[in-house]
């Protein structure tokens, strides 16, 4: 690989130093696969210095396959509790300008379904109007309602969450998802309880532990409770981001700095306690790896895993990969 290829964040960062861009017309999308520079070689797990650990009883992971891995970046996964729709972040080149980048037709939030061990071609989801200009991506989805970050116009902040309906088969009516969310709570990445009252968030705002801590907030009628930070067994000093709680609420999965020395971000969970407290996190896929994603029966851990070089001093690629547990 010769190009650098950053995860989300990064990019996200760049469209914050760039600022918006006037509005142009969505382009018609394009196939992905055709705009990724030609001396982007695919990483292959086999080449992979640093390859993801995962802690027992959980399989070794396995990169997905083609056609959802590819020489570009997959980032920010998010598979359906069901298990069989996978939506996920594509880049093609992040070396290109990010103004470029919104009007290159394939950079944004793509979808495949899974059919037996293989996936489909992924098609794009476009969350904007055709007179409008938009970089979305980190998305969740319960039920029928899609919750995603944007870098747009008419935001409270750079980057809001907006939320989106479907409706026969299409993704429609987004609208921000609130200025107490955006801009009063300054949400981050974020993950809702399967009944859709607790709201799990990512953010630096203030009375953490230092850097980005992991918060709760509660729906009350049409508004959020002040949140509560998840404390200091969950919480530390550095990041912790994208929060993800399995479907019984019983467990908390998150991606943080190793705490087991190992390189990288990794995956940790946190069990629910008996006074409704996070226990202590366990390190469970370690060797640059983050954004966890579980299956509705707990069964499938999906994350995203960023080859580097050797010497660590490059990232070379983003792929999407699935640890099993027994």
């Amino acid at each position: 690989m010769k190009k650098i290829l950053p995860p989300l964040l990064v990019l996200i960062m760049v469209t914050l130093a760039c600022g918006s861009p006037a509005p142009q017309p969505t382009p018609t999308p394009l196939n992905r696969l055709k705009t990724i520079p030609a001396d982007h070689a695919k990483g292959m797990p086999a080449d992979d210095p640093w390859p993801p650990v995962a802690a027992a009883p959980w399989t070794q992971p396995e990169q997905l396959p083609t056609p959802v891995s590819t020489a570009g970046a997959e980032d920010s996964a998010f598979i359906t509790p069901d298990d069989t729709t996978l939506y996920f972040f594509f880049t093609p080149d992040v070396s290109i300008p990010v103004q470029k980048q919104l009007l290159d037709g394939v950079t944004g939030i793509w979808r495949s379904d899974r059919v037996g061990a293989a996936w489909t071609e992924p098609v794009r989801v476009l969350l904007e109007s055709p007179q409008e200009t938009a970089l979305d991506g980190c998305e969740f989805v319960l039920d029928s309602q899609m919750w995603f970050c944007s870098a747009g116009q008419g935001n409270y902040r750079p980057i809001d969450f907006y939320i989106a309906t479907l409706q026969d088969g299409e993704w429609t009516n987004w609208h921000n998802a609130s200025r107490q969310l955006n801009e009063t709570f300054q949400i981050g990445e974020m993950h809702l309880s399967a009944d859709g009252q607790d709201l799990y968030f990512a953010s630096p705002r203030p009375g953490g532990y230092g850097g980005s801590d992991l918060w709760v907030t509660h729906k009350n009628d049409d508004a959020w409770d002040e949140p509560i930070n998840l404390g200091p067994q969950v919480n530390s000093a550095a990041d912790e981001n994208r929060p993800c709680l399995s479907a019984d609420g019983r467990e908390l999965w998150f991606d943080a700095p190793s705490r087991n020395g190992k390189p990288g971000p990794a995956v940790l969970m946190a069990l629910l306690q008996a006074d409704g407290t996070w226990g202590k996190p366990q390190e469970v896929i370690s060797s640059f790896a983050g954004e966890p994603s579980l299956s509705g029966d707990g069964k499938r851990l999906y994350f995203i895993h960023h080859f580097y070089s050797a010497d660590m001093k490059q990232m070379l690629e983003a792929d999407i990969y699935v640890a099993t547990r027994p």
